[in-house]
């Protein structure tokens, strides 16, 4: 019997979508042999699973839990192709039984969760509803204190993590986060690369405005500093009182944030736009 490798694995489940465990039980059923591991798969059940993993997944929802304690939090993401199924009361159930498991295994490697029970699930779901769907990422927040905020749509999630200060503090900002979506906790936070990037461009601009050197760098520096304060979440104003800092606050509460994690669904995903009227008309012409 030929050895199956770890390559092998991640080959056969890179060309069909299915879990490892069922990827590596097919090619040991074909002796190694990925071409006809596939054809066998093709025959299952599973498969059909497998032709749905090359559709993007860029819906579904996000989900959190926290300790009674308000000392730990989680948050996960879990995609569908569609709305209508992330409103399904089975996938939810399945969002749920991630959920669960995650933070009580505290394992933020997906991976790692997915193998056996959970992967059997998902692969059930997917034969059962017809669409892909894939456990994105998830995160664990420990802290002195934990806030976290789902937005009603299920479709944004922030953790807080803070030393000091209030749940009910850590559940505003958690809010603030979610409606305003800055880029870091404070201007220290920005790297020096996204600096520079920036002040390249405002450079750029205002030297186009011909004035002098030292006008212009002083523009530049004006613009700088404005760009760290709209992207930092302790200099923006707060969006229950907009004459209130964040910073502000944080510092009246004794407090300091020591963690910030927004999750929206799809962010980053390209999804593709179809174009309904001109795919009809495409089959038809064929």
């Amino acid at each position: 019997m030929a050895a199956i490798s770890a390559s092998m694995v991640k080959e056969l489940r890179e060309r069909t979508g299915l879990g490892m465990m069922e990827c590596k039980k097919a090619l040991v059923e074909a002796d190694g042999n990925i071409d006809t591991a596939i054809e066998n798969l093709r025959k299952s059940s599973g498969m059909k699973a497998a032709k749905k993993a090359g559709r993007v997944s860029a819906d579904g929802v996000v989900a959190v839990k926290v300790d009674d304690n308000n000392k730990q939090a989680l948050v996960v993401e879990v995609n569908s192709e569609t709305d209508f199924v992330a409103r399904d009361d089975n996938f939810l159930a399945f969002v749920d039984a991630v959920v669960n498991k995650a933070f009580e295994s505290k394992q933020t490697d997906v991976a790692a969760l997915m193998e056996g029970e959970l992967e059997d699930k998902r692969s059930g779901l997917v034969q059962k509803i017809g669409e892909n769907i894939s456990v994105r990422r998830l995160q664990i927040v420990e802290a002195d204190t934990v806030g976290a905020y789902v937005h009603g749509n299920k479709r944004i999630a922030v953790l807080i993590g803070m030393k000091g200060g209030s749940e009910d503090l850590a559940k505003d900002l958690a809010m603030h986060v979610a409606a305003v979506n800055p880029q870091y906790v404070s201007r220290e936070d920005v790297s020096e690369d996204v600096i520079a990037k920036e002040r390249e461009i405002y450079s750029a601009q205002a030297e186009q405005s011909g004035k002098p050197a030292e006008i212009v760098a002083k523009m530049v520096d004006g613009r700088i500093n404005k760009f760290l304060a709209e992207i930092s979440m302790l200099e923006q104003p707060f969006v229950k009182d907009q004459d209130v800092k964040v910073s502000d606050l944080v510092k009246k509460a004794g407090a300091e944030v020591t963690a910030m994690i927004r999750y929206e669904v799809g962010d980053g995903i390209e999804k593709e736009e179809v174009d309904f009227a001109a795919e009809v008309a495409a089959q038809l012409k064929s």
